[in-house]
């Protein structure tokens, strides 16, 4: 209520599960022509070339619209946060001038993890760039079914591609655009071909300056949980 009230952005983050792209069978039942239906691969091994897909959402609670960075390449911290900042410069920048400040609600595992550093330094590069405030609050573990972005936004994607293969990247950026609910849900979703580095490990010492400095600050209750990331340029570590 404190940033609604004030008018200020509240998004709700996660990644939905890791997609086949190709002619493959999907869960759920679609109309085809009688006596015709249609015809799906029998294995499920991922196509060499168009690989699988991890959609990004991020979820304006108080617009009530979603955004899907649709990855190509590895879920990590850098392309949780890259996810966002998409999002920002696309749409909350806009929806919300003027704003000093976002709050992030997310899952406690995953690529937006409560423990993950490359998440926590990657939205400090973050709030430096845009000069917002960031504060994060993860739910705590086993209860990533409450993040609004699951009932809100994934469970709407969930019911408009069931029983369709998702053919190419084009066929799965075109139905999620195409997702809409009783509610005004509207969904933007874009692809993302960019490579994330896996297994990038942050130091202690990194860690440490953060919070040192004031970049980091956890806040009392579940400091582990709850934090925020102030704009200020990270000090470069001696070489």
């Amino acid at each position: 209520m404190l940033f609604t009230g004030a008018g200020d952005p509240v998004i709700s983050v996660d990644t939905k599960k890791k997609q086949l792209v190709g002619n493959f069978a999907a869960d759920g039942r679609e109309y085809e022509p009688v006596g015709q239906p249609r015809k799906v691969l029998v294995h499920d091994f991922a196509d060499k070339d168009l690989g699988k897909v991890a959609p990004y959402g991020v979820y304006d609670i108080t617009a009530n619209t979603g955004w899907v960075n649709v990855g190509t390449d590895a879920d990590t911290g850098q392309f949780a946060v890259e996810s966002i900042r998409r999002w920002w410069d696309t749409m909350g920048s806009n929806a919300y001038p003027g704003s000093s400040r976002l709050l992030i609600t997310a899952d406690a595992g995953g690529s937006n993890g409560s423990r993950l550093r490359l998440w926590k330094t990657e939205l400090a590069g973050f709030a430096a760039q845009t000069g917002l405030t960031i504060t994060v609050c993860h739910l705590p573990p086993g209860t990533s079914k409450w993040n609004k972005i699951e009932h809100r936004l994934f469970s709407a994607i969930s019911r408009n591609w069931r029983g369709r293969p998702l053919e190419s990247h084009e066929v799965i950026i075109e139905t999620l655009r195409a997702v809409t609910t009783n509610t005004g849900l509207t969904v933007h979703a874009e692809l993302d071909t960019n490579s994330y580095e896996r297994g990038i490990r942050i130091p202690d010492k990194e860690m440490t300056t953060l919070e040192t400095t004031g970049i980091l600050t956890r806040h009392d209750f579940h400091g582990d949980w709850n934090y925020s990331l102030n704009p200020r340029d990270t000090p470069k570590q001696p070489t």
